[in-house]
């Protein structure tokens, strides 16, 4: 009973303190692995853009899955693990935003291939995602009974 009043009056707001905090970690994230893959990678193909898209489809598949068959989450930590850390980890302005640079300059076929293999793998990774948390984590002994 005293949870329940708890989250009545505090729950709401909860949410955005988990979304703010998960943002903030998704968000130096993206900065720190886009950084290594501009000081790595030496071609006019984002590479780095690529990557985190697709692990963060991959990543946001499996914890949308695993948090909702697997294990039990509190909203506000669901919330500031997809919305807030996947949700700016992740990024479709700068996908645009590379996508028209490489045309503009030029590099259609370099903006096709990126085109095709965000959306294409993006859809990939995240069925990967969904697969893995469904098949490679074991079941609880609680839980197999249930399903």
């Amino acid at each position: 009973m005293a949870r329940e009043k708890f989250y009545k009056k505090w729950g709401f707001q909860l949410d955005y303190v988990y979304i703010g905090i998960f943002g903030c970690l998704g968000a130096v994230a993206r900065f720190t692995i886009s950084r290594y893959f501009a000081f790595t990678w030496h071609s006019s193909f984002p590479l780095g853009t690529l990557v985190i898209n697709l692990a963060g489809c991959l990543a946001m598949g499996f914890l949308l899955t695993y948090s909702t068959e697997r294990l039990t989450l509190s909203p506000q930590l669901r919330a500031g693990l997809i919305t807030g850390f996947i949700g700016a980890f992740t990024t479709f302005s700068t996908f645009s935003l590379e996508t028209l640079t490489l045309f503009t300059k030029g590099y259609i076929t370099y903006a096709i291939l990126y085109v095709l293999l965000s959306v294409m793998g993006g859809l990939a990774a995240a069925r990967t995602g969904i697969n893995m948390a469904r098949f490679t984590v074991p079941l609880s002994a609680g839980q197999r009974s249930k399903a």
